[in-house]
């Protein structure tokens, strides 16, 4: 088994570290060869092994850099089974919020413009810089955050930010078995049954809005729908299967589960639904409306950009 992890915050590696008790099953079935943040192994190391030499790989994080790439093919090329491990290798997750910007104006703002550089040489990273001691490389940074899926074939994507433990351990035992997996190809680990199905808040017709609010805005009575109160709520364009812990947790959903299958783009899902709730037949009245959504882009596309309908913005 082996564990990489690409553009990413680290949360996925930690959710495999969660598994606790459920750990001993884990390594009573695979031993681990390769895992960044845990083991000493090298890139030349994987390089040496027979191709699916590795069992099971899970992949988490986004493809942001040559490294990244690299290393999405090479884990391909070892591996039986590769698994788009949590939102970022499954449809972009928040590292591809960077695709509503460019490399360009990212390293303008990182490395000239933001509060805290001073930089009056506007020195940027090279990925080659030549030292009386050798060559210095570091990895070249695309213009394009992209998923997992979009740069070699995946197995299985198990989706969350990060993805549930149980869902985790459920899916290693499967495949260790063998027997109990979908198709290649499929989203698992999930339900095909959206947010609300599963969400116990009370909902009834009366979904009309005249303001959407952010979370603070509202004395939440922690049974309402959310949507119902005028807060955004991912839970009709995002799949079932986290247990709706933000939910039980009095916090809205983001959406970090993916949309579900009848529904490929989360955001054309979401911008759907708000359509149907604006309480108002006025054109000037409706637009006003809308400008109560704060961040409507990075609200319904927080962790599938890249994976989306329109995939970045045009700059």
């Amino acid at each position: 088994m082996a564990v990489y992890w690409g553009a990413a915050c680290g949360g996925c590696c930690v959710s495999v570290l969660d598994v606790h008790e459920a750990l001993f099953d884990v390594v009573a079935a695979a031993d681990l060869v390769f895992w960044p943040i845990a083991l000493d192994t090298k890139y030349k190391d994987v390089e040496a092994m027979a191709d699916q030499e590795i069992d099971v790989t899970l992949y988490n994080g986004a493809v942001r850099n040559s490294e990244n790439e690299h290393l999405a093919h090479l884990l391909r090329q070892k591996s039986k089974i590769l698994v788009a491990y949590g939102s970022c290798a499954h449809l972009g997750g928040i590292p591809g919020l960077a695709n509503f910007h460019n490399r360009e104006s990212i390293f303008e703002r990182v490395y000239e413009t933001s509060e805290s550089t001073v930089n009056p040489d506007k020195v940027r990273p090279q990925t080659i810089t030549r030292v009386r001691e050798g060559e210095l490389e570091l990895p070249e940074f695309y213009n394009d955050v992209r998923s997992l899926g979009q740069v070699v074939d995946v197995d299985y994507y198990l989706p969350g930010c990060p993805p549930q433990t149980e869902r985790l351990v459920e899916v290693f035992m499967a495949i260790v078995k063998g027997t109990e997996l979908p198709p290649r190809g499929s989203v698992v680990g999930a339900l095909e049954k959206t947010q609300c199905d599963e969400c116990p808040r009370n909902k009834t017709e009366n979904k009309k809005i005249k303001e959407f609010k952010r979370p603070i805005d509202i004395v939440d009575d922690g049974e309402t729908c959310f949507l119902e109160q005028g807060v955004i709520c991912m839970g009709p364009a995002t799949r079932g299967g986290c247990g709706v812990r933000c939910i039980l947790g009095n916090a809205p959903c983001k959406g970090c589960y993916g949309p579900p299958i009848s529904s490929p783009d989360p955001g054309a899902k979401m911008m759907s639904a708000i359509g149907t709730m604006i309480d108002s037949d006025d054109e000037e009245e409706i637009l006003k409306i809308i400008d109560t959504i704060d961040d409507p882009a990075g609200t319904f596309y927080r962790f599938s950009l890249p994976g989306s309908i329109f995939r970045r913005k045009l700059i």
